[in-house]
């Protein structure tokens, strides 16, 4: 997807309405249209990613700093009891520009841990799988 085609650009621009709740120079935060609670923002770089992986390493951590300022926010305004704070990389992701999910939590709010089937390792696969990964990130350049 092209910038210009994209929604969150838009409203990055000026150019799409939204509720917006932080705009500055790094990140522009506003209410999801479906929220799962009230206050669920999207936190948005103002240039266009669409995944992390996608996000420049220099960029990372003034994006979290923004999505960190909402999850304060939204315990100390709304008075949730917590966040959850997540992001979808491909997969799942309505909108392909790099978003994060702050939604509000209260104990008993009925959101139940993730939102998908957990399931379990067979024997050994966890140090397998361990293995592998711990290789490619040990890997020049990762």
């Amino acid at each position: 997807m092209t910038p210009a085609a994209c929604a969150f650009c838009a409203i990055v621009a000026g150019e799409a309405e939204a509720a917006v709740v932080l705009d500055d120079e790094v990140a522009v935060g506003f209410l999801d249209t479906r929220p799962l609670f009230p206050g669920h923002t999207l936190v948005v770089p103002r240039t266009h990613h669409e995944t992390l992986v996608d996000l420049p390493p220099e960029d990372v951590g003034p994006l979290f700093q923004r999505a960190r300022r909402v999850a304060a926010a939204v315990v100390e305004i709304l008075g949730a009891q917590g966040s959850f704070v997540a992001l979808n990389n491909t997969v799942s992701q309505s909108v392909p520009h790099l978003h994060v999910h702050v939604v509000p939590r209260t104990k008993g709010d009925g959101l139940r841990g993730f939102f998908w089937p957990r399931t379990s390792y067979a024997e050994g696969e966890a140090d397998e799988v361990a293995a592998r990964l711990r290789t490619a990130l040990e890997a020049p350049g990762s």
